[in-house]
C-alpha cells in the first residue's frame, strides 16, 4: 500500500505498527478464510473491546483507539472479517474468531456496518450472552436505508473501480477541517487496498436487504455515538436508532464526519473508557476526572 496520506506517515501510525503486529487468524475447517487481527494489551483481560470496521475500512483504522487506550491499560482488538457473503457466514465466522481467541464475553465498537455487524453478533447470540455492551458509531439498523438493495446480488462480477467509486460517493469532502481531510485521505488508502472479493462482499452484506430486531438485545448497555456534522446517512437513520434503543446512552460528537475515530480520536477514546464501563484499571476517582473532561 503506497503510504500517501497524512496519517499514513504520521509518526503516531508508524509506532503503532512496529509495536502492535497483525496477525492472520483462520478459522474456517478449509483453512481460507483468515481474519486480520490487531490485539495490544494483556491477553489475560478476557473481556476486551473489539472494533468493527466499516465497507472500507481494514484493521489498522481504529490505530489510535489501539494507541491511546491500550496505554491506559485497556485490551483493545481490531478485527478485520475474510470474505463472507452474508450476515449469517459473518456471525458465525466471528463467533469462531472469539472461541479461537478463548474470549467468552466482549464489549464491541463498530462503525457504520461495523455496528450493523455487532448488532446482528449480539441478536444472533441472544440465548447465549456474549456481548457485554455495544457502541454504535454513525451506523443504522436496517439495510433498507441505501440505495442498492435490488442491486447487491450483482455486486461479486463488478469491477473493482465500480465498486469503489460507490463507496466514493458517501465521502464527505466539503465543510471539513484539517482532521477530517486526514481522516478521509486515509480511509480512500485502505478502500484502494481492498480486493475485489473484500469490497463486493461487504457491499453485499451492507446492502442486501436485511435488519436488526432490537428488541432481541435493547436490555444490553448500548451507546450510540454520532455526529453533528453532515456524514453519509441521513438524519432519518439517525432518529431510526434513537427510536429502536430508547434507553441508550448517547455520545454526541459536534463535528468529526464519517469518520470520527480518527478525526476526533481524543473525544471517541474518552466515550470508550466511560460509556462501555469496562474500567480495567480506573478507579472511581479517575473516572470523575474523565467525566469532568469530557464536560
Amino acid at each position: 500500500m503506497s503510504c500517501a496520506s497524512e496519517l499514513s506517515r504520521s509518526h503516531e501510525y508508524q509506532s503503532f505498527r512496529s509495536s502492535v503486529p497483525l496477525r492472520k487468524i483462520v478459522v474456517d475447517s478449509d483453512g481460507m478464510k483468515g481474519w486480520k487481527v490487531y490485539d495490544s494489551s494483556p491477553k489475560t483481560i478476557k473481556c476486551p473491546i473489539i472494533c468493527l470496521a466499516p465497507v472500507s475500512g481494514t484493521a489498522d483504522i481504529y490505530f489510535k483507539q489501539i494507541l491511546s487506550l491500550s496505554a491506559k491499560g485497556y485490551r483493545i482488538i481490531s478485527a478485520e472479517p475474510p470474505v463472507y457473503w452474508n450476515v449469517k457466514e459473518w456471525c458465525d465466522g466471528f463467533k469462531k474468531l472469539l472461541d479461537y481467541m478463548e474470549l467468552d464475553r466482549v464489549h464491541l465498537f463498530g462503525a457504520s456496518l461495523g455496528g450493523f455487524l455487532a448488532q446482528k453478533f449480539a441478536e444472533v447470540n441472544a440465548h447465549c450472552p456474549r456481548v457485554v455492551s455495544l457502541i454504535l458509531c454513525n451506523t443504522f439498523t436496517d439495510t433498507s436505508v441505501f440505495s442498492y438493495n435490488d442491486s447487491a446480488v450483482v455486486f461479486w462480477i463488478l469491477p473493482s473501480l465500480v465498486l469503489k467509486k460507490m463507496v466514493m460517493g458517501n465521502f464527505e469532502t466539503e465543510k471539513v477541517d484539517n482532521e477530517m481531510i486526514d481522516a478521509i485521505d486515509f480511509m480512500v488508502e485502505r478502500l484502494e487496498s481492498l480486493s475485489q472479493p473484500e469490497l463486493a462482499s461487504r457491499l453485499t452484506i451492507n446492502c442486501v436487504r436485511c435488519y436488526v430486531q432490537p428488541q432481541k438485545i435493547c436490555h444490553l448497555p448500548i451507546t450510540i455515538m454520532d455526529v453533528f456534522d453532515e456524514y453519509a446517512l441521513s438524519n432519518d437513520v439517525r432518529e431510526e436508532m434513537y427510536k429502536c434503543y430508547p434507553n441508550a446512552k448517547l455520545a454526541h460528537l459536534k463535528s468529526g464526519g464519517n469518520f470520527p475515530y480518527l478525526s476526533r480520536s481524543a473525544e471517541v477514546n474518552l466515550h470508550l473508557q466511560v460509556m462501555n464501563n469496562i474500567n480495567y484499571k480506573t478507579n472511581s476517582k479517575q473516572r470523575n476526572n474523565v467525566y469532568a473532561k469530557m464536560h
